[in-house]
C-alpha cells in the first residue's frame, strides 16, 4: 500500500462564501501518485472551510457563482443565518471575550484583528456551516483515475466572509 500527498493553496475573496473547484488538482495528484486503485481524500485544515462532492453546474450567476452553490448558500442561510452583529443571547454567543482576548494575544493578531476590530471574528455562521458539510471528501481511485461520473466535481468552500485569505488543502491518495 502506498500513500502520496500534495498540498494546494487557494484564495478566498471574503464578502461571500468562496467556492473553488479543485477537481483538476485532485486528478493531477492521482496521476502524480502512480496509484492505480484506492482512495483519494481532500482535506481542509481550516475550521470555516469544507470540502464536498457535487454536480458541476453549467449555469452561473454574473459573479461566477454556480446555481447549486447559490442554492446551497440559501439553504444554509435559512438554518444558519450570517453573523452580522455582536454576540448576544439573541443571536450567536461566539466569539466570546475570552476568545477575542486569546486571538489578540497571538503574535500575528493583526492578521486576524486588523486595527483590533472585533467584527473580524464574527464568523460563527462559517464555523457551523463548515461543521455541517465536513472538512474532507473521500472518493475512489480506479485504474489511476478519479472514479466519478461526468458531472461529479469536488469543491473547496470557505464560508468565512470576514476577509480574503490564503487557504490550504491536502490531497492524499492511498492505494496500490
Amino acid at each position: 500500500m502506498a500513500v502520496y500527498k500534495e498540498k494546494i493553496q487557494l484564495k478566498s475573496h471574503g464578502g461571500t462564501p468562496t467556492f473553488v473547484n479543485i477537481t483538476e488538482e485532485i486528478r493531477k495528484t492521482i496521476a502524480n501518485s502512480g496509484i492505480q486503485n484506492g482512495i483519494v481524500t481532500a482535506i481542509s485544515p481550516h475550521t470555516t472551510c469544507s470540502v464536498f462532492f457535487e454536480e458541476f453546474v453549467h449555469d452561473c450567476l454574473p459573479d461566477g457563482t454556480e446555481y447549486l452553490q447559490r442554492d446551497l448558500n440559501k439553504v444554509l442561510e435559512k438554518i444558519i443565518p450570517d453573523q452580522t452583529e455582536a454576540p448576544s443571547e439573541a443571536t450567536y454567543l461566539y466569539p466570546g471575550q475570552k476568545h477575542y482576548d486569546a486571538v489578540a494575544s497571538w503574535p500575528d493578531a493583526a492578521t486576524y484583528l486588523p486595527n483590533g476590530d472585533p467584527t473580524q471574528l464574527y464568523n460563527c455562521d462559517a464555523h457551523l456551516k463548515a461543521s455541517i458539510l465536513g472538512s474532507s471528501c473521500t472518493l475512489e481511485v480506479d485504474e489511476g483515475k478519479l472514479a466519478v461520473g461526468t458531472t461529479g466535481y469536488v469543491y473547496f468552500v470557505d464560508f468565512d466572509r470576514t476577509r480574503e485569505r490564503t487557504r490550504r488543502c491536502s490531497i492524499v491518495v492511498i492505494g496500490e
